[in-house]
């Protein structure tokens, strides 16, 4: 009889904390990517073993929705609170991209943007889930744009996207926070010029 583990789960410590053992994987999954993240990996960093790790998780990939989830309530980019305000179009979207420079250069260590980077994984479920926060974080931008400019809507979302993706590539290779700015302040000059081209 184990008289430790009062809880009846065979296997996993009294101790352990599944809420801090999500944080401990998005670090992980950040530093790493999601496919230079072992299971071996993960149970050596909390301090159990693999059963335990399948019977709180269910899977590696099961896992990492829950790490995105976290990410995204938490550590993301906070898109809506930039966008939901009375500035000009081009000034809210220069502030998003400054915000995303800024966010994806924090750490060095866990560089870039979670969702972005999660985007590339060789595994097609971490894919799926993380390309499923990036499409929602793609329709609030367009939904933003186009209550201003409908017509350019889907063209300056793509451009948005594409230079985050560009900002968070560059920070996961190392570029300084200093060059990021720059990169994002010339776009927001480009988004400046097009929308007061366009009246």
């Amino acid at each position: 009889m184990n008289a430790t583990n009062k809880s009846g789960t065979r296997g996993r410590p009294r101790c352990f904390d599944p809420d801090a053992a999500v944080a401990q994987a998005q670090r992980l999954f950040h530093e790493r990517g999601y496919d230079g993240v072992s299971v071996a990996d993960l149970t050596q960093a909390f301090g159990i073993k693999p059963p335990s790790f399948y019977a709180a998780f269910g899977s590696k990939v099961e896992l990492y929705g829950k790490v995105l989830e976290r990410y995204v309530a938490n550590g993301a980019l906070l898109l809506r609170q930039i966008l939901e305000t009375d500035q000009p179009l081009a000034v809210a979207l220069t502030q998003v991209l400054e915000a995303a420079a800024r966010n994806y250069a924090a750490d060095p260590q866990a560089a870039g943007c979670l969702v972005l980077e999660g985007t590339h994984s060789d595994d097609l479920q971490a894919r799926a889930a993380a390309d499923g926060y990036h499409q929602a974080a793609q329709a609030l931008i367009h939904a933003h744009i186009a209550t201003r400019r409908p017509q350019q809507a889907r063209e300056l979302t793509d451009f948005v996207v594409t230079i985050m993706a560009g900002l968070s590539a560059s920070a996961r290779h190392g570029q300084s926070l200093e060059r990021l700015l720059a990169s994002a302040r010339l776009a927001g000059l480009a988004l400046n010029q097009t929308l007061a081209a366009d009246g």
